[in-house]
């Protein structure tokens, strides 16, 4: 539906939704947060955990050197535990993540379009996107325009974004809200839905740079209206949630959260991610205690 919308049908559409019950809405998410996973749940989520993320370096001190070794991190974290999903790295580092992961089944993801601020011409983040994907990236991780979108003007941010896809081509597109600059919840629906309109394969929470990150409510919301989309067009969207995801703990609410909203066909790294740097090395030490009874502590993983 995403694809036929004109940018003024989807802009008025969006404007139609009604608004979120915000007291409703954390009250869910805190219930969800306390639901309790047994010891044999617990080892299947936290290897599923690890399958869904996006390990990332996204730092103005990168080196090749640096994208290797994350990439045979993510490759074999450790032992017998899965790989990652993705490794996401700005735009200049695809073509060396590409060669690392070639033949490993991990993608490579990129973020673009004058990430993580957007503030730069259209032209350059186009330019930019088809570049990531000429030198190897699979998905392409892409932010707003927030100031047009926060000053009202909706065909522009769909617009924008239906660029950029067309400019993928075969790579898979990550939105980023970035929730935090969106004030409100709201705010939240109505981008996640212009996104989805837009033809967005994934809504993402952050881009991991800005005060408020992902958070639980937030989360929710977002697989609200995935869900909620599927319903009315027949498209499935994933989500991904970035920055602040830290521990094993967090990232099972999270897990449980899609369960209960969207069910087992979202549980899959095909629809689901973790946008993390830090998380995996407490994945892989609350892997080894539910193994050997203890904890390796922070020198059993490396640092990222």
């Amino acid at each position: 539906m995403g694809s036929i919308l004109s940018g003024a049908e989807a802009a008025s559409l969006v404007r139609s939704l009604p608004g979120v019950d915000a007291v409703g809405l954390e009250a869910r998410a805190a219930g969800l947060g306390t639901r309790s996973v047994k010891k044999a749940s617990k080892a299947a989520a936290i290897d599923m955990a690890i399958g869904m993320i996006d390990l990332t370096t996204l730092e103005g001190a990168d080196t090749p050197g640096k994208v290797r070794a994350l990439c045979a991190k993510a490759v074999r974290p450790d032992g017998d535990a899965p790989p990652v999903a993705a490794v996401c790295v700005y735009p200049s580092m695809a073509a060396v993540a590409a060669e690392a992961l070639k033949g490993s089944g991990v993608n490579v993801a990129s973020v673009a379009t004058g990430f993580p601020a957007g503030q730069v011409p259209l032209e350059v983040r186009l330019a930019d996107t088809e570049s990531a994907v000429r030198s190897g990236a699979d998905e392409i991780d892409m932010v707003i325009n927030r100031g047009a979108f926060l000053s009202g003007d909706l065909e522009r941010v769909f617009g924008e974004i239906k660029a950029v896809k067309a400019a993928c081509g075969d790579a898979r597109l990550k939105v980023i809200l970035e929730t935090g600059e969106l004030v409100t919840y709201d705010n939240v629906r109505r981008a996640s839905f212009l996104a989805m309109y837009a033809g967005a394969d994934f809504i993402k929470t952050s881009t991991g740079k800005v005060g408020v990150n992902a958070t639980l409510p937030v989360t929710l919301l977002m697989m609200q209206a995935v869900r909620d989309f599927r319903r009315e067009t027949g498209v499935q969207v994933g989500v991904k949630p970035a920055g602040g995801i830290r521990n094993t703990k967090d990232a099972i609410k999270y897990l449980v959260c899609v369960n209960e909203v969207l069910g087992e066909n979202w549980l899959s790294p095909h629809w689901f991610r973790f946008g993390a740097s830090s998380l995996l090395n407490d994945l892989l030490m609350q892997r080894q205690k539910l193994k050997t009874g203890n904890y390796s502590g922070p020198n059993y993983v490396t640092v990222d």
